[in-house]
């Protein structure tokens, strides 16, 4: 009897012991209940048990005389009731799952290691299908320039704020203030995909280890990509008005930074 045949019926609804009954009833029938114990290998009391849930099931059919024999239905009529009955529950789950996952909470998925970090956003970025905001340094533009060009060109809106003096061709690149990532304990990757989807990492060089949190919790994934935003903005207006700002604040706003973050900020001014 053939174990693939059997895993199949197994994966559709059967148990070990009805795929066996059925199988041995499509070779021979009508059959006896002892018949079918010993062409199928089921014990001969679990047989009659089978026989009779499957009887119940609309599967077998038993024939009056003694001994009761029976008749399987055929293959085609097993296999359309199937597929009717699971495009009935497919299109029924279709319309209520979604319903239910609005009630539910997203996850904060915890993710160790620079290649599995990098793999995963690669990975965003190739499945984005309307806008990308990233935050990332140089050194890790030219390791993901190629998916961020991609997605351009796929139509995307790619927006990006880079940190020492990033650049990746056809990507619209807003240039961040320079900041040594050795004093930051490592450089950071900030990703918001169709505002969907989220990550927040920590890689390259440091005393820890490259890890991230994914999500797709939507409160969550707001806030990742209004703080690409809230950056890309500032970047603007400083631009627009650097000469006013570095007399108030000093190159790079160091004095605004220390005022805010502590005198013990480190930051690196080229």
């Amino acid at each position: 009897m053939s174990e693939s045949l059997i895993d199949k019926l197994k994966e559709l609804g059967f148990n070990t012991y009805e795929a066996k009954v059925y199988l041995a009833l499509l070779k021979h029938h009508p059959a006896t209940g002892y018949e079918i114990s010993k062409d199928s290998g089921v014990p001969q009391a679990r047989a009659y048990d089978t026989l009779k849930a499957l009887e119940s099931s609309n599967v077998v059919v038993a024939i009056g005389g003694k001994p009761v024999t029976y008749m399987p239905i055929s293959p085609d009529e097993l296999l359309d009731r199937w597929e009717r009955s699971f495009k009935g529950s497919i299109g029924y789950l279709r319309e209520a799952l979604p319903n239910l996952a609005d009630e539910t909470v997203e996850p904060v998925i915890n993710m160790r290691g620079e290649d599995s970090i990098f793999k995963h956003v690669a990975e965003m970025i190739r499945n984005a299908r309307q806008s990308i905001f990233v935050e990332l340094w140089e050194v890790d533009a030219r390791r993901l320039a190629q998916p961020l060009q991609d997605a351009v060109a796929r139509g995307v809106d790619v927006k990006v704020v880079g940190y020492e003096d990033c650049c990746i061709a056809g990507v619209e690149v807003y240039q961040h203030s320079a900041i040594e990532h050795s004093v930051m304990n490592g450089r950071w990757l900030i990703l918001a995909a169709d505002g969907q989807e989220g990550l927040v990492s920590t890689v390259g060089s440091g005393d820890r280890p490259p890890q991230a949190v994914v999500t797709r919790n939507p409160g969550i994934v707001l806030v990742i990509k209004e703080l690409v935003i809230h950056n890309i903005f500032l970047l603007e207006v400083e631009r627009s008005l650097l000469p006013e700002i570095e007399r108030l604040y000093g190159r790079n706003m160091l004095m605004l930074r220390r005022k805010i973050m502590g005198a013990d900020f480190g930051v690196g001014v080229h």
